[in-house]
């Protein structure tokens, strides 16, 4: 447990916060979500100029918030324009990475199935909700270094903030650094505002949280968070109850994160063969991710061989029917996975799973694409 953080100014993103202050003052918390449409119409503006706000609540923020506690340090993109990589620093001067990830699949397919749900072109953002991580992967960026400490529900969504900038954001999803159901009240407060209607209105679906399988809070997350994707980081063919619980409290369907650790670790047939019989029949939807070199001496893995993770594709998809793809490599020249950008600049840094960036030989990109599209997916099933 890491120690609490105060902030000092606090900022406005942090909804939980602006809702004690105006209760401290005895203000209508109705005028919150007209301050957060109006900040998100007006990107720099902030409080000021709202119409009909009243002063005692202007009065309540001018005095304890900021329109931002997070600065921009760099802004890296990839050579292809398709990924962006922004490093942010922290009021208390840590840092912390987010990734702008582009894709279009018009007119791709994923195993029959339309790719292109909703024209084809869309843009997630990585975000991080900790600096460093304790879960101690070992072959994660962020895993060598430690949990350096939580981030507020304001700092996540300034992420978003910082993000808009670059791109319109159309999909969230939690796979940067830190391990998101350890920093369960601030992710959730930081979800409930991307996804309210009158603030980023973000689909739910369209927001995804992974984790490495806190199960206490997976738990939870279905209750407070409901109909938000849960992605999980499964890189064994092992453990089963991880992937079971989430399916049984919720009925629905899971993402599976699966790192490929060449050249043997746990990439080979054998591996693909085992994993193929625990998820056989499973609601589950997995997303193959070739490991991404890291600029790091104390990490020695290696990427999967050539060929070996579309064999591990095939054999999961064919031989044991698992819904299945391959993460495309994005932003491999800007040090794509996470952690390796705050490492380059010698900051204090965490990274999560490594899914932003990853090393791939191919195949489709995004969670989205593996997920069918609903008046295509009984057809599809049925042309197999």
């Amino acid at each position: 447990m890491v120690k609490k953080r105060q902030l000092s100014p606090q900022s406005v993103w942090d909804v939980d916060a602006v809702r004690l202050a105006f209760e401290a003052i005895g203000a209508n918390p109705k005028h919150i979500p007209r301050l957060y449409n109006h900040m998100i119409r007006n990107p720099g503006g902030g409080w000021a100029d709202l119409p009909d706000f009243p002063k005692a609540a202007r009065a309540a923020l001018d005095a304890g918030f900021v329109l931002h506690t997070t600065r921009l340090l760099t802004v890296q993109r990839s050579s292809d324009g398709e990924t962006t990589k922004l490093l942010v620093q922290l009021q208390d001067g840590l840092q912390v990475e987010a990734v702008v990830m582009q894709y279009d699949n018009t007119g791709g397919w994923v195993d029959g199935w339309v790719a292109a749900m909703e024209g084809g072109k869309r843009t997630t953002l990585c975000v991080s909700s900790e600096v460093g991580c304790a879960m101690g992967c070992t072959f994660c960026a962020t895993g060598t270094m430690g949990l350096s400490a939580d981030l507020t529900a304001g700092e996540i969504v300034e992420q978003l903030v910082h993000a808009s900038s670059v791109s319109r954001i159309q999909n969230i999803v939690f796979m940067g650094m830190g391990e998101p159901l350890n920093n369960y009240e601030a992710v959730r407060t930081a979800v409930r505002l991307m996804t309210d209607p009158s603030s980023f209105a973000l689909r739910r679906r369209k927001v995804t949280v992974s984790t490495v399988g806190v199960i206490p809070r997976m738990l939870q997350m279905a209750d407070d968070m409901p109909g938000v994707s849960l992605a999980l980081s499964l890189h064994a063919p092992t453990q089963e109850l991880r992937q079971t619980i989430y399916l049984e409290r919720t009925g629905q369907r899971v993402f599976v994160e699966y790192v490929m650790l060449g050249p043997d670790i746990n990439c080979t047939q054998a591996h693909a063969h085992q994993l193929g019989r625990l998820l056989q029949g499973r609601n589950v939807l997995v997303n193959l991710i070739p490991w991404n070199p890291i600029l790091s001496p104390s990490i020695t893995f290696a990427a999967p061989e050539e060929g070996a993770t579309a064999a591990f594709h095939s054999i999961l998809r064919y031989q044991y029917g698992v819904n299945c793809t391959i993460r495309a490599e994005k932003g491999q020249d800007i040090s794509g996975a996470c952690g390796q950008l705050v490492l380059e600049h010698g900051g204090a840094a965490g990274g999560g799973g490594g899914a932003c960036g990853s090393k791939s030989g191919g195949g489709l990109a995004d969670l989205e694409d593996l997920l069918p599209p609903p008046r295509t997916q009984a057809a599809a099933v049925a042309a197999r």
